[in-house]
């Protein structure tokens, strides 16, 4: 069995290269440096009726994250057909989508991996593995700030909880929370 270790707030992230669906070539995380933050958003699929909906409102707010110095990529398994078609099917004309995340790497960043079951409720064949979904904001510096990892395609975070919260963080400069790995003996 593989162990699943999250990534912890104040820590390096993995590495991430992907290539991008449209006009874009690729996307590299380590040359990206947003004012603020870079957001991640993992999404299963084409095949994914939820992540449809959940990505066509990340799409409506796009110009908003990007005003809070956020930038927003969102990214799946998929492979460049499944991602293309994604990002015209859905309307998502300015969100850069990313697609060909190796399971290897989903992994790396503790995202579950799910087999597919068949056609979803869209008539859209589940992959044989995919993972599921994951929101990560990540510092300039590449080190992890804040993270939602999920088992289920349903009840992600929502993305006008997530710029009142950007705002809140930088007015205040709040620090990344949650980055205590080892409990001290008393603790336990």
């Amino acid at each position: 069995m593989t162990d699943i270790n999250p990534l912890l707030p104040r820590q390096a992230v993995p590495q991430l290269n992907v290539p991008i669906a449209g006009p874009d070539n690729d996307f590299d995380l380590t040359p990206d440096s947003p004012e603020h933050f870079t957001m991640l958003v993992f999404y299963r699929g084409l095949h994914c009726p939820q992540c449809q909906r959940y990505l066509t409102d990340l799409e409506r707010r796009l110009a908003e994250f990007e005003k809070r110095g956020v930038s927003v990529l969102a990214l799946s398994t998929d492979d460049k057909m499944r991602a293309e078609q994604a990002k015209a099917n859905w309307g998502l004309p300015n969100l850069r989508i990313g697609y060909g995340l190796t399971l290897k790497d989903a992994r790396a960043w503790g995202l579950y991996i799910s087999s597919g079951r068949g056609k979803t409720s869209v008539g859209i064949e589940e992959p044989a593995l995919f993972a599921e979904p994951g929101l990560f904001l990540v510092r300039p510096d590449k080190t992890l700030y804040w993270s939602a990892v999920q088992t289920m395609p349903f009840s992600r975070p929502h993305f006008a909880d997530v710029q009142a919260a950007l705002d809140f963080v930088i007015e205040r400069d709040y620090p990344a929370r949650g980055e205590i790995a080892e409990l001290p003996q008393a603790a336990e």
